[in-house]
């Protein structure tokens, strides 16, 4: 029972963040980019989809409510139905546009639409390489945050993280796959990072007093 409490409360939570999403796009803001941060966005390639989805829906939408024009309940139920689906695809498009990868000084948080939301610290991060994949087999250790049935960008990691799925289901990850605008930036970016972590001077203990 309590699992089937706390899936619940993550379906929730992951629909809450969707509408969220659609205020922030409209505001033109963007969600978790601190002011020493750089963001990378990964929306672009799913956006002619998205678009065309949430368009087919519109026209089912006027389809269906002219069918059922004649029985009120049937056409309030499948009007409301069919407004909400619309704004979950558009949500869903917006959640990617506001939660773009984020590169911090000590870590990189990858995010996928409003249900991945996964922290990197730099030193987990043994390599990073541009890799352009459309095919990806389903592999233990392996995630791979696709947009548009595509990722870009590699990482090996040097040890395990471990990744929270939707429905609360843990793996632990030695490779992650991701996509970005600008695949290329991405990937230079994060080595340029992963390099100066590695070569930054060790914290030593404080002086004696």
């Amino acid at each position: 029972m309590k699992r089937q409490v706390a899936v619940v409360r993550r379906l929730a939570g992951h629909e809450l963040r969707l509408m969220l999403s659609l205020a922030l796009w409209a505001a033109r803001r963007r969600n978790g980019v601190g002011p020493d941060d750089r963001p990378f966005g990964h929306a672009r390639d799913q956006a002619a989809l998205m678009y065309g989805f949430a368009f087919v829906c519109v026209v089912e939408t006027v389809a269906l409510s002219y069918l059922v024009k004649s029985w009120p309940t049937v056409h309030a139920v499948v009007l409301f139905l069919d407004v909400y689906t619309v704004l979950f695809v558009l949500g869903l498009h917006a959640a990617s546009v506001t939660r773009p990868h984020v590169l911090s000084a000590d870590a990189l948080r990858l995010r996928q639409a409003g249900h991945v939301d996964l922290l990197i610290p730099l030193d987990r991060i043994a390599s990073v390489r541009h890799e352009l994949l459309f095919t990806h087999e389903e592999t233990d250790g392996v995630l791979d945050l696709k947009v548009a049935a595509q990722t870009s960008v590699t990482l090996e990691l040097s040890g395990p993280v471990t990744h929270t799925g939707l429905l609360g289901r843990e793996r632990r990850l030695q490779t992650v796959r991701v996509h970005a605008d600008d695949a290329r930036a991405f990937a230079a970016a994060l080595r340029e990072a992963v390099t100066r972590e590695r070569t930054a001077p060790s914290r030593g203990p404080g002086r004696p007093g």
